[in-house]
């Protein structure tokens, strides 16, 4: 038996609009797969196309990952990959694996000696981190905070009291329509001093960063999110 595939992870654009995600050489190598794993069938085929307009993109196969579903079979990729071909593990918007569910896949994809190939590409979290002007040493991403305020606060209090105890900068997302509430929520509830970074839109056209203190965001005014996507941290002020 040969040598196996390689399964490189692609990351796509935060913004539908910014397509200068990949170097040429990675394009080449994308031009040369054929199978790929992916959250969404439409937007990966309409992803792959803008970046290569003469592919032939029915001649591929396109393996949809189902977040809800835990232990999905994956066997079709690891016999296309152990039969030689490479494959690409494509994420909705960002990085594989980071705040994604491909990476069950990738660890798949170690447990059967398979080489995984990352692809340098925008992430919406280590984006924001760079912009925030808080600690990028030691930080802790949480995902989705508890929804409903009985859960929500208590957890709230919570990140904010390891923040202050190890310095770590803490991170968080939200549903985009859920957004203004949980800044009202982070207003209430926050000591004034803390400094809170709003990362809205990044690298759309309405991208908005700005960190300050929980008192000054209080005499600011409300952030109108609309129903873009955002990031959230705290850092010790």
């Amino acid at each position: 038996m040969g040598e196996p595939g390689i399964l490189y992870l692609i990351p796509s654009p935060l913004d539908e609009e910014y397509q200068g995600v990949l170097i040429p050489e990675q394009v080449r190598v994308l031009e040369g797969l054929r199978f790929f794993v992916v959250e969404n069938i439409r937007t990966s085929r309409r992803f792959i196309k803008k970046i290569l307009p003469g592919f032939d993109i029915d001649a591929c196969y396109f393996l949809e990952m189902d977040k809800h579903q835990a232990g999905q079979d994956f066997s079709m990729l690891i016999n296309v990959l152990n039969g030689g071909s490479s494959a690409g593990l494509l994420s909705e918007a960002g990085c594989p694996g980071i705040a994604d569910p491909g990476s069950q896949v990738v660890r798949l994809a170690h447990e059967q000696g398979i080489r995984v190939v990352p692809w340098i590409g925008p992430s919406s979290i280590t984006l924001a981190l760079m912009a925030s002007g808080l600690n990028g040493q030691q930080f802790v991403f949480h995902g989705y905070l508890p929804t409903g305020r009985p859960d929500l606060i208590p957890r709230l209090k919570r990140v904010e009291a390891d923040m202050v105890r190890t310095g770590y900068t803490q991170i968080f997302i939200e549903t985009p329509y859920r957004n203004l509430s949980l800044l009202e929520t982070l207003l209430a509830n926050l000591a004034e001093t803390t400094l809170l970074c709003l990362a809205i839109d990044i690298t759309g056209p309405d991208e908005y960063i700005k960190t300050q203190t929980v008192k000054r965001w209080k005499t600011a005014g409300l952030v109108h999110f609309g129903k873009k996507p955002a990031i959230f941290l705290i850092g010790a002020g």
